[in-house]
């Protein structure tokens, strides 16, 4: 199989089964349950969460850098590999003890996930510059419904953390999520260089460079526009992540205090979790990514900013009703996803297509930010039994930001003297 006789259509089966495993990191909530009852705190099941935020943001400024030495290939291999040794070494050293779940599955899962991310992103864009909002949220879509595949296998579907345990089911993990990494990324390399699609012809300022070229990272982070869009989306990112990490404890609380039996109530999170939010999550990647392409990324974050501030706020009175809850849980999830397929784009749109794996890499430490200040603001109010503050304070940032990716404008790369 050579690149010159490479069918594109493999680009996106391959980044999708990478992403269905990468998409395990959202499935965390679904351990959190066992891990309470083991006696870990709130806070605690959330600073795992945190850590494999983290390290999936730093890390992946590292791949974007090695990716032109080593290609795309060898980094997603490299980052299964590392994703699998995570969660086996969490179930083999004690898959309810702290320390070997917070360094297997968040220090070290978290960093397998930051090597492989960038990689389906950046072959994508470049095999499919046609379309480059669509595939950008159909490569990432897998992530998303990584989501529920991981959890309902656990939990309603697989029952194996009822019938195997916690070490076990992280040993399980581990070992498909190695093997099926080192399967996509088969099809993960670029194209030649200034391929096109037949009968596609690049129209001016569609992003194949921002203004008068391509920038380079350090260009990059010279401009205004970069800490603009970084704010926005580390802000998005709090809120949804920040719903992520609650989004089982807080309904179960909420809908047991509306007179709801708390098994039934238990099983009522679990299905706004795994399959409201996960679905819609999935759903709102490709969604948000088309539509990108016919009304722009600016007017998009606008809109997916705007109805998101809303929905998170008003979730502290919806999570306590199941039907609202499902509601609540599929709009926050549809526009979360949409950070996934807006953000690569709104990049490569502003500083050019070209220098995406490594850009894209400094704009996703806005995901590392809002891992850190999202499920960290959840699980500390959390403790406090003050959840409503949480959804509050993160809804009240998503109005602001619509502010801050309004000022956005594409810069101007200036020729050298």
């Amino acid at each position: 199989m050579t690149v010159q006789t490479f069918d594109r259509r493999w680009v996106v089966f391959g980044a999708v089964l990478i992403q269905l495993c990468l998409g395990a990191i959202y499935a965390w909530s679904v351990f959190t349950t066992s891990l309470k009852e083991s006696g870990w705190s709130v806070a605690q099941t959330q600073y795992v969460f945190t850590a494999g935020l983290v390290s999936f943001a730093l890390v992946m400024i590292v791949a974007g850098r090695i990716m032109p030495r080593f290609g795309p290939r060898k980094l997603v291999i490299a980052g299964g590999i590392v994703l699998g040794a995570g969660y086996l070494s969490a179930g083999l050293l004690g898959g309810s003890k702290f320390w070997p779940v917070f360094l297997g599955v968040g220090v070290i899962g978290g960093s397998g996930i930051g090597l492989a991310y960038v990689v389906p992103i950046a072959v994508g864009m470049r095999w499919f510059p046609d379309k480059k909002g669509f595939i950008t949220g159909l490569a990432v879509a897998g992530f998303g419904f990584g989501a529920m595949l991981w959890v309902k296998l656990a939990g309603a579907w697989g029952h194996l953390i009822d019938g195997l345990g916690l070490d076990l089911t992280f040993v399980i993990y581990g070992l498909v999520f190695l093997g099926a990494v080192v399967v996509g990324g088969i099809w993960m390399v670029f194209p030649p260089e200034d391929w096109l699609p037949e009968g596609y012809v690049p129209p001016p300022g569609s992003g194949q460079g921002a203004a008068d070229g391509a920038f380079t990272s350090g260009e990059m982070l010279r401009t205004s526009q970069y800490y603009l869009i970084l704010l926005t989306f580390a802000i998005s990112a709090s809120a949804g992540l920040m719903t992520i990490g609650l989004m089982k404890l807080f309904p179960i609380q909420a809908l047991t205090q509306s007179g709801v039996d708390p098994a039934a109530a238990s099983a009522i999170a679990g299905t706004a979790m795994a399959v409201c939010f996960s679905l819609a999550n999935g759903v709102g990647r490709i969604a948000w990514g088309t539509l990108s392409d016919r009304i722009g990324r600016k007017t998009s974050i606008v809109i997916m900013m705007a109805s998101q501030g809303t929905v998170v706020i008003l979730f502290q009175w919806m999570a306590g009703q199941e039907y609202l809850l499902y509601l609540g849980a599929s709009i926050i999830g549809f526009n979360f996803g949409g950070n996934f397929a807006l953000f690569p784009t709104v990049t490569a749109d502003t500083f050019g297509a070209k220098h995406i794996g490594q850009n894209y890499g400094w704009v996703f430490l806005a995901y590392g930010l809002g891992g850190i200040l999202g499920p960290v603001l959840g699980g500390k109010l959390g403790d406090l039994n003050n959840y409503p503050l949480a959804f509050t304070i993160c809804g009240a940032l998503c109005f602001v930001a619509v502010g801050i990716i309004g000022a956005v404008e594409k810069p101007v790369k200036h020729a050298a003297p």
